[in-house]
């Protein structure tokens, strides 16, 4: 099991010099990556940080942790300027990147601008986007022509560091699941400002369904005053993500939670 902390960009984390002091002590406290919310969080009156800003300044401010989006919905971007923004971070942060991608769970981050709000709709956008991305970052000149989006003969440069840039895909529903089968990792959405909501049977029912047997990253979304790493690890998580944001307390007391280190 590897240990992250998953830091909200809404309420205080909107600042962004507070998500890099979190992540700064994350790094020298021996966690293994720090992952951000990626919410318009303003669309419904609460202050939120634009989480690519926020990434690239953890990634020039850590050394070790891995750090990445958790989740991008991705039709909420154009997937080359998402391929563009996260082959940059890759690079700016010698290859330290995971992407997590989803569906989008607010649908007023959506629709407030105009944009598709139906389930069916942006679940074809999510998987039109990720083929893209994956064929940008293979370093071959793209031409599609799909339901949503068009590239004319395009190579992407330059290209992510890592010669596989992993996808984790976020989401519980069945077709969430048969979507991350295809992908690098299952990031469990087991957890929201109220708690833990997917016991470590949940978690494993869901990696059956997946039906990964190789080298598979599996992400819970965790809090360590309600759930036990050792029964999620058993269950087959790989990575323990501690959620954090404003309910979890004040700044010091998110701050002493990190400087304790991994909950091993």
């Amino acid at each position: 099991m590897r240990y992250g902390i998953c830091l909200a960009n809404i309420g205080t984390y909107s600042d962004p010099s507070v998500a890099v002091r979190v992540a700064q002590v994350a790094d020298a406290g021996g966690w293994d990556g720090v992952f951000v919310w990626d919410h318009l969080a303003f669309a419904w009156g609460v202050p939120a940080a634009d989480p690519w800003t926020v990434l690239a300044a953890i990634a020039t401010s850590t050394e070790r942790v891995r750090l990445g989006p958790a989740v991008t919905p991705v039709a909420r971007r154009r997937p080359h300027v998402l391929a563009h923004q996260v082959a940059t971070l890759d690079n700016l942060s010698g290859g330290r990147v995971t992407f997590g991608a989803g569906l989008g769970g607010s649908a007023s981050e959506f629709g407030k601008f105009g944009e598709p709000t139906d389930e069916k709709v942006r679940a074809a956008m999510l998987d039109e986007g990720l083929e893209l991305l994956r064929r940008f970052w293979s370093g071959e000149e793209v031409t599609h022509r799909g339901r949503h989006y068009t590239v004319e003969g395009v190579r992407l440069a330059p290209l992510p560091i890592q010669k596989r840039l992993p996808i984790w895909i976020g989401g519980n529903r069945p077709a969430s699941l048969r979507r991350a089968a295809r992908f690098d990792g299952w990031l469990a959405d087991s957890a929201d400002p109220t708690g833990m909501t997917l016991s470590p049977e949940d978690v494993a029912r869901s990696i059956a369904t997946i039906g990964r047997s190789d080298a598979y990253d599996v992400a819970v979304l965790a809090e360590r005053e309600r759930g036990d790493p050792a029964e999620y690890a058993q269950a087959g998580a790989t990575w323990w993500l501690e959620n954090l944001h404003d309910r979890r307390g004040s700044i010091d007391d998110v701050l002493a939670l990190v400087q304790k280190g991994p909950p091993t």
